[in-house]
């Protein structure tokens, strides 16, 4: 049963139609006068429950293109992807709405005699706005900050922007104070310590790297943070790494009806008595709303179930589905359908479907029962978990060369426990590097700590696949290059007959002219539609083969100013690369 926080999440859909105005001199609430208002516990609480909106939804997390960048092909292909984004003339994400939400609440609610629940909403409040600054640094590097609320005629609306060394030394102390004054009692649907630690893990590593990587300087600190931030919450003992069966544990977090609070720290809470529903069922197993399909790419990375390296093996390029997803990594069969598959609900075995699937490599992550395939899902969804804090330490420490293998076994040994593989072995991985990973990730530089930092990209990319972080992780890389190479699915080595699961019977036909007569519990795909990179000497599936896809390294690693900021604020300079007209 959903418990008592679902009225949070059901307001956000009405808050979010009243907030039309987009001017920060501009009252959030125009019937609201902060002289009559925030002064009590409860007024404090109302106001600031509105600033749940800026969490994302279940599109966001697990739909939203590019967020999941090159793990996920499908039958359309986000701006950001393609490398065709534009100047807009406005919008763009340059709004500050919900900041001037934020500092209204914080220049009023001293209002409230009660210092104590003063302090906790405080701590929200400015959680969030470290928050929404997180947003726009990553959007578009340098933007002015503002703590207090502006009025018509202050010269701060027309400021330039402000260094983003400045902005991200300001969100620190908002989330320092965050951790210090939110509450410690466990939840996963309201920001608490334990969530403020976890951002301030994440905030950190992104900044840390990307000023590592994009030659920013003053990295070092900063990841220190990052670990500080993941060990105060590790020490803690407050979550843990959830543990069942290892062959259906991985998937159970994200089928759950209610977020398993054992890992999950914060999460979007669906509940269709609100009605507040979404759409995973849909999305994954509809063959209108995308189609979509975990990359070759993915699949290739994980390990073997011996913890051996798949790549490792003699003509892994050309293995075929059957053959490729035996003795891996349980976590494979808990995000995509592998042979034996039976889907909640049914009894019979399901191959993946074609039609709903561009690569071949069919989501089972968050699908539920066919009760919800009509867009009805009501699974919570994750916005921040334990696992990500673990791997956000592994990797800070791995930047900063000062890994050892208690580090591994206090972080990447829990996930890898979890579903009964090997533990990472730091020496072994320095020893020998893994020369696909290598190939993968241009951008990082031989060194003592190669091999076991690879090894942590990995387990990062197969963790956390379709969560939405993986767009975010290549632009703090540099690795932004890797998605204008081409989107690959399963290997097929010409037209003929395919028994995907080895049971005996056919399950795809791949036929090249007329197409054959149809039998029943066959799929069938026509060579030239379904795409082969080698055409009828087969070779992997192509992902929309005819579009060009770009990257400039150059520009693409920021977001543009809208043109109509700049003409209204001249002070405010476009990021490099950009055009300062737009459509």
């Amino acid at each position: 049963m959903k418990i008592k926080h679902s009225y949070i999440f059901g307001l956000l859909a009405t808050t979010l139609l009243s907030c039309n105005n987009d001017y920060l001199e501009r009252y959030p609430i125009a019937e609201l006068a902060p002289e009559n208002y925030f002064r009590s516990a409860a007024e404090l609480q109302n106001y600031t429950n509105a600033f749940y909106n800026q969490l994302p939804a279940a599109l966001d997390i697990h739909y939203n293109n590019p967020h999941q960048a090159d793990d996920e092909a499908r039958n359309t292909l986000a701006a950001e992807i393609q490398g065709t984004r534009e100047t807009p003339s406005s919008g763009g994400g340059w709004d500050w709405t919900e900041l001037r939400r934020i500092n209204f609440y914080l220049e009023n609610s001293h209002n409230c005699p009660d210092e104590a629940a003063r302090l906790q909403y405080d701590g929200i409040a400015r959680f969030f706005r470290a928050y929404f600054y997180f947003d726009k640094l990553v959007r578009f590097g340098d933007v002015p900050w503002y703590d207090s609320v502006l009025k018509i005629d202050d010269e701060g609306l027309t400021k330039a922007r402000d260094s983003r060394k400045l902005v991200f030394a300001n969100m620190l102390e908002d989330i320092d104070f965050a951790i210090a004054n939110c509450s410690e009692t466990k939840s996963a649907q309201l920001i608490t310590k334990w969530t403020a630690l976890a951002f301030k893990s994440r905030m950190c590593l992104f900044e840390g790297t990307f000023r590592k990587y994009h030659d920013l300087g003053d990295w070092e600190e900063i990841l220190q943070e990052s670990v500080a931030a993941s060990e105060e919450l590790i020490s803690s003992g407050t979550y843990s790494i959830y543990t069942s069966n290892p062959n259906t544990a991985y998937q159970e977090l994200f089928i759950a009806e209610d977020a398993i609070t054992t890992e999950m720290i914060l999460a979007r809470q669906y509940d269709a008595t609100i009605p507040f529903v979404h759409s995973a069922n849909f999305y994954i197993l509809s063959a209108s709303y995308g189609r979509p399909g975990l990359q070759k790419s993915v699949v290739n990375s994980y390990l073997m179930k011996d913890g051996s390296r798949f790549t490792d093996i003699p003509g892994y390029e050309t293995m075929q589905f059957f053959e490729e997803t035996q003795n891996r990594d349980p976590r494979m069969a808990q995000t995509i359908r592998t042979p034996g598959y039976k889907r909640i609900g049914r009894n019979e075995v399901s191959v993946p479907d074609f039609a709903t699937s561009v690569t071949g490599y069919q989501y089972v992550k968050y699908v539920l029962s066919p009760a919800f395939d009509s867009g009805q899902s009501t699974n919570d969804m994750p916005i921040f978990r334990y696992a990500e804090v673990l791997l956000n330490f592994a990797e800070a420490k791995a930047e900063l060369g000062t890994i050892v293998q208690a580090d591994i076994d206090k972080s990447i040994k829990l996930l890898r426990d979890r579903v009964g593989m090997p533990n990472l072995d730091v020496a072994a991985a320095n020893a020998d590097p893994d020369p696909y990973l290598q190939r993968e990730y241009a951008q990082v530089q031989a060194g003592a700590n190669t091999g076991v930092l690879l090894e942590i990209r990995r387990e990062r990319r197969i963790e956390l696949v379709k969560e939405g972080h993986r767009y975010r992780d290549l632009l703090r890389w540099k690795e932004g290059a890797r998605l204008a190479k081409p989107f690959y699915g399963m290997y097929f080595p010409g037209a003929g007959e395919y028994d995907l699961d080895h049971n005996g019977s056919i399950d795809l036909v791949i036929y090249q002219g007329q197409a054959p007569t149809a039998v029943p519990g066959r799929q069938y795909q026509r060579l030239g539609e379904l795409v082969l990179e080698n055409g009828a000497n087969g070779g992997r599936i192509v992902n929309m083969p005819d579009i060009i896809k770009q990257w400039d390294e150059d520009k693409d690693y920021y977001y543009p100013i809208p043109t109509q900021e700049l003409q209204l604020n001249t002070n405010l300079k476009q990021n490099p690369g950009w055009e300062d007209t737009g459509s």
